[in-house]
C-alpha cells in the first residue's frame, strides 16, 4: 500500500512540470525578441538624428573651407580656429543681440496675442468667432513670397524698414495662427468651472484669464513658446528682406556672409552653425519639463 503510494505521488510529481499551465504574458509585457527589435530601432533612430549633428562638429573643425570634399583628412588637422575665427573677426556678437531681440520679442508678443485670442474663441460666444479661428488658418496657406512684397509696402509706409520692431511684427504674423490653435485646444481642457469661481471671487474676465487660467495653461504657454522661439530664430527669407544693415543681422542672414558668388567658406559656416546651435539648446532645456505634456494636453478634451 505504501509502496503504491510513493510510486503514485512520484508519478504525478513528474507529470506536473509537464502539465503546469503556461506562464501569462501581463499585459504591456513582451518578449525578449521584440525587446530587442524594439531597442535596435530606437537606438537606429538616435543615431540617424545624432549624427548630422556630429558631422556638422566634425566639419566644423577642418581648417580649409573645401575639407568637406574630403572629410578623412580632418583627422590629422582638427583645429578650433575656425571658432576663434568666427568670434574674433566676424560680427558675431552683433548677430547674436540681433536674434536675441527678435525672437524673444517674436516670443513673448506671439504668445500674449495668441494665448489671448485662444482663450476668447474657448470661453466666449461673440458674433464670429467660429470664423476668425478658419481665417487665421486659412492665412497659413499664402507662401512667404506672396506676402513679401505687400509687408513690405506695409512696412515701408510705417517706417519700419530695417527695425527690429518690423520684424517682430512679420514675425508673429506666422506665428499667431498657429498658436493660436495651440492654445485654443489646451483652453478646451480646462474646466470652466474655474472661470465661474473666479466670478464668484470677484475677479473681471482679464483677472480670471492672467490669475487663474495662464497658471494652469504653463504647458501649453511653454510649447507655443517653443515653437515661437525655433520659427523667429530660424526665419531666414523676412529677416534677409527686411533688414538692411549689417550690425542688425540674424543669425540666419549672417551666416550667408560667408557664401558669395564665387566662393564659400563651409568651414566657418559649420562652426557658426554649431555656436547657433547653443541659445536653441538652451531654450529647450529650460521649456522640457513642460513641452511633452503641452503637446499631448491639447488633443483630448475633459
Amino acid at each position: 500500500m505504501s509502496t503504491t503510494t510513493v510510486e503514485t505521488s512520484a508519478a504525478d510529481t513528474g507529470r506536473r512540470p509537464a502539465d503546469a499551465p503556461r506562464k501569462v504574458r501581463r499585459r504591456g509585457e513582451h518578449s525578449r525578441a521584440t525587446s530587442l527589435v524594439s531597442h535596435a530601432i530606437l537606438i537606429g533612430a538616435s543615431l540617424t538624428a545624432l549624427f548630422p549633428i556630429a558631422w556638422l562638429l566634425f566639419l566644423s573643425l577642418g581648417p580649409d573651407k573645401d575639407d568637406y570634399l574630403h572629410p578623412g583628412r580632418i583627422w590629422g588637422k582638427m583645429t578650433f580656429d575656425n571658432y576663434a575665427y568666427v568670434l574674433k573677426d566676424t560680427s558675431f556678437f552683433d548677430w547674436l543681440t540681433s536674434t536675441l531681440v527678435v525672437v524673444l520679442g517674436t516670443t513673448l508678443i506671439g504668445v500674449v496675442v495668441a494665448a489671448s485670442t485662444g482663450y476668447a474663441v474657448s470661453r466666449m460666444r461673440f458674433p464670429g468667432y467660429r470664423k476668425l479661428m478658419w481665417v487665421l488658418l486659412v492665412t497659413q496657406m499664402f507662401p512667404i513670397a506672396v506676402l513679401i512684397v505687400p509687408m513690405y509696402q506695409i512696412l515701408s509706409d510705417l517706417q519700419l524698414i530695417d527695425s527690429y520692431l518690423g520684424l517682430i511684427l512679420v514675425n508673429c504674423t506666422t506665428i499667431v495662427p498657429y498658436c493660436a490653435w495651440l492654445m485654443k485646444g489646451y483652453f478646451d481642457t480646462i474646466p470652466f468651472e474655474i472661470d465661474e469661481a473666479g466670478r464668484v471671487d470677484g475677479l473681471t474676465p482679464f483677472g480670471t484669464f492672467a490669475r487663474l487660467i495662464l497658471p494652469l495653461a504653463k504647458p501649453g504657454l511653454a510649447v507655443a513658446a517653443f515653437y515661437s522661439f525655433l520659427t523667429a530664430f530660424g526665419e531666414v527669407a523676412f529677416a534677409s528682406t527686411f533688414l538692411l544693415s549689417d550690425d542688425k543681422y540674424t543669425f540666419a542672414v549672417g551666416l550667408q556672409t560667408f557664401v558669395s558668388e564665387h566662393d564659400a567658406q563651409r568651414n566657418l559656416m559649420a562652426a557658426t552653425a554649431v555656436l547657433i546651435a547653443i541659445p536653441a539648446a538652451a531654450f529647450f532645456y529650460l521649456v522640457q519639463k513642460n513641452l511633452v505634456t503641452g503637446l499631448t494636453a491639447g488633443g483630448t478634451k475633459g
